[in-house]
């Protein structure tokens, strides 16, 4: 839709092209009668293309205007996007300078919905006088109050009727926000063991290579930064999700979930040896299979090797 609101036909481009290149050398030429006092004029410079400034003094009927560009001339995408890098202080200035586009209750919707991807009052009928402007706020304000303290986050968007007390539509706010500390996200998941089950759920690992699927998996649901309990719980869960979704491929290789079990505790180790520059002797590629082998009897030097050299290439799995 962008694209099409920006596209001009060929002979309405030519013209601005030739206003443009006008413009150019009648500047040039005042400057040189300024400089020498004689009618000298260069050829115009040449234009590729119109620019945006003529664009959008073509869409407003060719007008001069000072001051800031009026969002409102550029296409909604391209709107919604310059907006998405404001936080909500700067937002509510925004809209006092733009006031038609602070009041424009799609573009709201689509802020909130892009931001933080599911609610459960996305799927509530709406009463008489609701507010998108208004829930960007609250949803601002509750990412706020959830890195600060987890539980009250989440009690402020309950309270509000954001969200409905449930491991399922809780598990989806997480998966489809990145506004969340990941810290305090790892301590309530650890509280929330109902909420993690589901959020293990949503991950969809098929037809993924293993040290890339643990990848996506960290990425949303961050390791510990010691071993222990919690740790132990995520590769398990990892484990069942991946073999669940690569139903054909683990069959074929011979896996189950605790080789994928194993197989994950060593890419973790492998990532920590590679990475970490307090090893000196880096584990070599030979070393890790012949490691591998013994407490994964079944997996074939060559996946094992592939296993390495992504993480020899690419990096650390849970960084």
């Amino acid at each position: 839709m962008g694209q099409a609101l920006w596209r001009l036909p060929p002979r309405q481009q030519q013209q601005l092209q030739e206003e443009l290149a006008d413009r150019l050398a009648d500047q040039e030429e005042g400057q040189e009668q300024g400089r020498d006092g004689g009618p000298q004029r260069r050829a115009p410079q040449q234009c590729y293309g119109p620019d945006i400034y003529h664009l959008l003094r073509t869409r407003i009927g060719g007008k001069e205007r000072h001051g800031f560009i009026d969002l409102e001339m550029l296409p909604p995408e391209l709107g919604i996007t310059i907006l998405s890098y404001l936080n909500a202080t700067d937002l509510c200035l925004a809209g006092c300078v733009w006031q038609d586009l602070g009041n424009d209750e799609y573009l709201w919707q689509g802020l909130c919905k892009s931001t933080w991807g599911h609610c459960s009052i996305y799927n509530k009928r709406l009463p008489a006088g609701f507010s998108y402007r208004r829930l960007y706020l609250q949803l601002d304000e509750g990412c706020l109050t959830f890195n600060a303290n987890a539980q009250e986050g989440i009690s402020y968007f309950m309270f509000r009727g954001i969200l409905v007390d449930h491991p399922k539509e809780l598990a989806k706010f997480i998966f489809y926000t990145r506004r969340l500390n990941w810290k305090m996200l790892r301590v309530y998941l650890d509280e929330r063991r109902d909420v993690l089950d589901e959020l293990v759920t949503l991950h969809n690992f098929s037809n993924q290579f293993l040290p890339n699927a643990l990848r996506d998996f960290f990425r949303h649901i961050h390791a510990p930064e010691e071993r222990g309990e919690y740790l132990e719980t995520l590769i398990t869960k990892f484990s069942h999700r991946f073999c669940t979704c690569n139903a054909v491929l683990v069959r074929d290789l011979g896996l189950s979930p605790d080789a994928v079990y194993v197989l994950c505790y060593s890419l973790i180790l492998l990532s920590i040896d590679l990475t970490s520059p307090h090893v000196k002797n880096k584990m070599s590629k030979r070393e890790f299979i012949r490691n591998t082998r013994r407490a994964a009897h079944n997996v074939s030097d060559d996946f094992v090797g592939h296993l390495y050299d992504n993480i020899y290439l690419i990096g650390h799995v849970a960084a």
